[in-house]
C-alpha cells in the first residue's frame, strides 16, 4: 500500500539529468546563458531574413484588418442612421437623465456579438446656430425605431421627440466650410469620478458659451455614449489599483516606472512605509471612497467632442480664412471652458481634434473614458433652467390611446394616429358616437378638417347626414371628395350659388302650433336683443293666420297679411278660432299711424330676412322639395350660409331653422321601432349660431341618442356660448375633442382631461394635434392626444358634378303631390 506514495515521492525528488537545460543551468549558470544567447544570435542571423518579413507582414495584416472591422462597424452603424430631436417640457426633472441612461443600458449586446458586429452607441447633441438651440439624439439603425423616443419621453413626462432620417454629410457639395474643433478627455484617470451634484443646471455655462454666433456659423457639442461590461470594466478596476498604489495607470507610464525607478528600493518599500501628512490622508480616503462608488454602478464608455463650423464662400482670401479660423478657434475655446464646471476629483482637459469635419458627421467612437450613469447624466440631460430664449420646447404631451379605443371599419368615425407609442389609427364607435361630440379649438387648428373626414366616413358607410357650415370650407372640401355615386342623395344649399336652391318651408308640419312655435321661438332667440313681447304676438298671430288657409303657407305672405287689409280681411273670413279673430279685431281698430307703429319691429326683421334672393326662394318658395326624415335615413343635406352672403342674422336664422326641421324629423323616428332606426349624424360647425332652439339643449342630447342621431358641435372658445349652453353641452356631450384652446379656456376644459392631460398641456397643442377624452363602449375612458390626418386628395371635376347631381335633386314636385293643396274653400293669395 505504500507503494504508490513511494514511487511519487521518488519521481518528485529524482535530480536533474546533468545533460539536460536546467541540470546546465544548475551546474554552471552563466555558461548556460551564454550558449543560450549563442543559440539566439545563430537563430536570428539563420531564420531572420525570413522571419522579419513574415512577422512585419502580418503585423501589417492585423492592423489592416483591425482598422477594416472598425470601418465596417462604423458603416453599419451610420446606415439607416435618424437624429431624434428632443423638445424639453416646461420644466424638466433633474432625474431624469439617469433614468434615461440607465433605461438605455438595455442597449447593451451580448459577448459574443460585440465581438462581431461591435456596440452600438449613441451620440447626444447640443447644436447652436445664431437664433435657437436644439436638443438631439442621434440613433444608429440597427437600434429598433421608437426604443430611444420612448426612452426619452418616460424619462421626461411631458417631452416631445420627432425623428427624422440623419444626413450623411454637413453641407452641400458645392459650400466650403471651415471648422475648429476638440476632444474633451478625463485628465487623471478614469477610476476618479467627475462632479455630479450641482446646485444649479451645469450646463447653463454651455449653453450660453456659444451666444453671439455668426449668420453662417454653428456650433455643436457631441457626447457619444456606449454601455459598457465585461473587460472594459475589468481595465478601468485595474486602472483604479494601479493608481491607489502610486504606479502609473497606463502601458506606457508602468514601462517608464521600471526604467526609471524611484529613489527607494522595492525591499526598502516594504519594510517601511511612507509618512503622509494629514490633509494627504484625508484626500486619499476621499478619492478611495469615491472610486468604489464610481465602480459600483453601470458605466459608459464617453466621448466628449465640440466642433464651431462657419459656411464660408470659395472666392475667400487666405488672411480672411485664417480671420475666420481665429475666431472659430475662440468660441470653441469658450465652449470648451464651460466644461470646468464638472471638476472634482477629476476634470476635463482639451485635446486637439484633426480633421473635425469627418469625426463630427461619422460620430465616430473608437474609444473614450469610462464614466457612471450620474457622471453622464450631468453632461448630457435636458436643461433645468425654464428661461432658454432660444430653445424650442414641447407643446402638449403626448399620451396614448386607452385600451379597447377603436382603430378602423365602417362603424368608426376616424379622428386620426395615436401619436405616442406605436403610431395607429383612432376612431370612434358609431354607438358611443351617440353620446355626442364636442370639438373645440381655435381658428385654423384643425376642426373643419377632423369635421370634414368625419362627413366623408358617414356618407361612404350610408349614414344620413345634415351638415350646416356658416363659413363654407367644410362643404367645399366634403364636394370635392364624396363619392361621385352618392351624388343624387345630396341636397345642397349654398347661398354663393346663383341657381335655385331647395325649399325647405319652415311653416309646413302635420302639428300647426308646434311649428308656428318653434319658428317664433328662432326669431326672437336671433333678435333676442331688439324682441319684445308685442312684436312676439304679433308674428305667432300671423304665422298662425297662414297656417289655416287652404294650400301652401309662406312666409313672403306675413308682410302682405299686416299690411294689405283686402288680404287680411279674406284670410280672416277662413279662420274660425275665436281668440285669434280677437286679435285681428285689435289689430284692425288700430288706426294707421299706430299699426305702422306696432308692426314696424317685426317687419324691419321680416324684411331683411325675405328681400335676400337665395332666403326667401329656400325658405319661402313654396313646398318643401326635401324630406328630412329621408335625409336622415341615408340621406346628404348640405348648408352652406356663409355669413358674408347672408349677412349674421340671417345666416343665424336660416341654420337654426335647418336644425329645427332636422330635430322634428328625428322625433318623429319614435314611431319607428329603435332597431330599425338608421343612425345619423348632425354637424354643425360654429355650432352657438345655429341652436337658437325651442328645445332645451340638455333635453335635445339626451333624446337623440334613443333617435340614433348624434349631433358633432364645433366653436371656437367657451364664451362664444351662453352659461345654460355651455353646461349643456359639457354635460350631455361626453365625447370631447379639444384642440389649441386658451389659457383661460384650458383651466376649464382641464376638468375633462386630468390628470393626463393638464392646462398647459391643453394650451399648447400643435395644429391639427388634439386631445380627445372619449366614450368607449358607453364609459367614459382617459384622454389621449392625437394627429389629426389630412384630408384624401381633391378629385378635380368632383365638386362641379356633385352640384350638378344637387341641382337635380332640388326640382319641386308637383303642387298636387303635396299634402293640403286641395279643398273646397277660396284661397286669398288670389284675387277674388
Amino acid at each position: 500500500m505504500l507503494i504508490g506514495p513511494a514511487l511519487a515521492a521518488s519521481r518528485f525528488s529524482a535530480p536533474a539529468s546533468p545533460d539536460s537545460p536546467l541540470g546546465n543551468y544548475l551546474r554552471d549558470p552563466a555558461d548556460a546563458v551564454h550558449t543560450l544567447l549563442d543559440h539566439a544570435t545563430r537563430g536570428a542571423i539563420t531564420w531572420g531574413p525570413i522571419a522579419g518579413p513574415a512577422v512585419a507582414i502580418a503585423t501589417t495584416a492585423l492592423g489592416w484588418a483591425r482598422w477594416w472591422w472598425r470601418r465596417r462597424c462604423r458603416r453599419t452603424l451610420a446606415l439607416d442612421a435618424r437624429l431624434v430631436r428632443v423638445l424639453p417640457p416646461p420644466t424638466a426633472d433633474p432625474a431624469g437623465a439617469e433614468a434615461l441612461w440607465t433605461n438605455l443600458l438595455g442597449l447593451l449586446r451580448p459577448a459574443w456579438r460585440r465581438r462581431v458586429t461591435g456596440q452600438p452607441h449613441l451620440a447626444w447633441e447640443y447644436v447652436f446656430d445664431r437664433e435657437t438651440v436644439h436638443l438631439r439624439l442621434w440613433v444608429p439603425g440597427v437600434i429598433p425605431p421608437g426604443m430611444v423616443e420612448r426612452a426619452v419621453e418616460a424619462a421626461w413626462p411631458g417631452a416631445r421627440t420627432r425623428t427624422t432620417p440623419a444626413p450623411t454629410q454637413i453641407a452641400a457639395p458645392s459650400q466650403e466650410i471651415e471648422a475648429a474643433g476638440g476632444d474633451m478627455r478625463l485628465a487623471r484617470s478614469e477610476a476618479l469620478p467627475l462632479r455630479t451634484v450641482f446646485p444649479a443646471d451645469p450646463i447653463r455655462a454651455l449653453l450660453g458659451a456659444p451666444v453671439g454666433l455668426g449668420p453662417h456659423e454653428q456650433a455643436v457639442v457631441q457626447i457619444l455614449a456606449r454601455p459598457v461590461t465585461g473587460r472594459r470594466v475589468k481595465k478601468a478596476r485595474r486602472v483604479a489599483r494601479h493608481t491607489r498604489a502610486g504606479r502609473s495607470a497606463r502601458p506606457v507610464g508602468r514601462l517608464l516606472d521600471l526604467i526609471t525607478p524611484g529613489q527607494r528600493t522595492r525591499s526598502r518599500a516594504r519594510h517601511s512605509a511612507p509618512v503622509v501628512d494629514r490633509q494627504t490622508a484625508l484626500t486619499t480616503a476621499a478619492e478611495d471612497k469615491v472610486i468604489v462608488a464610481k465602480q459600483r454602478g453601470a458605466s459608459y464608455e464617453t466621448r466628449v467632442r465640440y466642433v464651431v463650423t462657419a459656411t464660408v464662400p470659395e472666392t475667400l482670401n487666405a488672411e480672411q480664412r485664417a480671420a475666420t479660423r481665429d475666431r472659430l478657434r475662440g468660441r470653441g475655446h469658450a465652449i470648451a471652458s464651460a466644461f470646468a464646471a464638472f471638476t472634482e476629483h477629476n476634470y476635463y482637459r482639451r485635446a486637439r481634434l484633426r480633421r473635425p469635419l469627418p469625426h463630427l458627421a461619422e460620430r465616430r467612437l473608437d474609444g473614450g473614458d469610462l464614466l457612471s450613469i450620474p457622471e453622464l447624466a450631468a453632461v448630457a440631460h435636458l436643461p433645468w433652467d425654464e428661461a432658454i430664449p432660444a430653445l424650442e420646447r414641447a407643446g402638449a404631451r403626448a399620451v396614448p390611446p386607452p385600451p379597447g379605443i377603436a382603430t378602423v371599419g365602417p362603424a368608426v368615425r376616424p379622428i386620426g394616429l395615436s401619436d405616442s407609442g406605436h403610431s395607429r389609427p383612432v376612431g370612434l364607435r358609431v354607438p358611443d358616437a351617440r353620446h355626442h361630440l364636442h370639438i373645440l379649438g381655435a381658428t385654423g387648428s384643425g376642426k373643419s378638417e377632423l369635421m370634414a373626414r368625419m362627413i366623408l366616413a358617414d356618407s361612404d358607410a350610408g349614414r344620413g347626414l345634415v351638415v350646416v357650415d356658416p363659413k363654407g370650407d367644410l362643404i367645399t372640401d366634403v364636394l370635392m371628395r364624396l363619392p361621385e355615386e352618392l351624388g343624387e342623395k345630396v341636397v345642397l344649399f349654398d347661398a354663393d350659388s346663383k341657381s335655385r336652391p331647395p325649399v325647405l318651408n319652415p311653416l309646413e308640419g302635420a302639428d300647426a302650433a308646434r311649428t308656428v312655435d318653434n319658428l317664433v321661438s328662432i326669431f326672437s332667440r336671433v333678435y333676442a336683443s331688439s324682441w319684445g313681447p308685442r312684436t312676439d304676438d304679433i308674428l305667432r298671430a300671423g304665422l298662425l293666420t297662414l297656417r289655416h288657409l287652404p294650400g301652401i303657407p309662406v312666409l313672403t305672405d306675413l308682410p302682405k297679411l299686416l299690411s294689405v287689409p283686402a288680404f287680411r280681411q279674406r284670410a280672416v273670413d277662413q279662420i274660425h278660432d275665436d281668440v285669434l279673430k280677437g286679435f285681428w279685431s285689435w289689430y284692425d281698430a288700430l288706426s294707421d299711424p299706430a299699426r305702422a307703429q306696432v308692426t314696424a319691429p317685426l317687419m324691419n326683421k321680416l324684411r331683411g330676412f325675405l328681400l335676400r334672393p337665395f332666403v326667401r326662394a329656400a325658405l319661402a318658395g313654396g313646398a318643401s322639395t326635401i324630406d328630412m326624415d329621408q335625409v336622415l335615413n341615408g340621406g346628404i343635406c348640405l348648408v352652406r350660409i356663409a355669413k358674408d352672403a347672408l349677412g349674421t342674422e340671417t345666416a343665424h336664422l336660416m341654420g337654426s331653422t335647418v336644425v329645427a326641421r332636422t330635430w322634428q324629423a328625428a322625433t318623429r323616428r319614435a314611431r319607428i321601432p329603435q332597431d330599425q332606426r338608421q343612425d345619423a349624424g348632425l354637424y354643425l360647425d360654429e355650432a352657438h349660431n345655429f341652436l337658437n332652439l325651442p328645445y332645451a339643449l340638455e333635453d335635445m342630447l339626451a333624446e337623440a341618442r334613443g333617435y340614433r342621431l348624434s349631433m358633432t358641435l364645433a366653436h371656437q372658445y367657451l364664451r362664444q356660448l351662453p352659461k345654460e349652453l355651455e353646461e349643456g353641452i359639457s354635460t350631455n356631450a361626453r365625447t370631447k375633442i379639444f384642440f389649441n384652446a386658451s389659457p383661460e379656456d384650458a383651466r376649464h376644459l382641464a376638468r375633462h382631461t386630468e390628470p393626463r392631460l393638464t392646462p398647459h398641456d391643453l394650451s399648447h397643442l400643435d395644429a391639427f394635434h388634439a386631445a380627445v377624452r372619449p366614450v368607449v363602449n358607453g364609459a367614459e375612458a382617459p384622454a389621449f392626444t392625437a394627429v389629426t390626418e389630412q384630408l384624401p386628395s381633391a378629385i378635380p371635376g368632383r365638386a362641379k358634378r356633385i352640384r350638378a347631381a344637387a341641382r337635380r335633386n332640388a326640382r319641386p314636385q308637383p303642387v298636387s303631390t303635396r299634402k293640403g293643396t286641395g279643398g273646397q274653400t277660396a284661397d286669398p293669395r288670389r284675387p277674388a
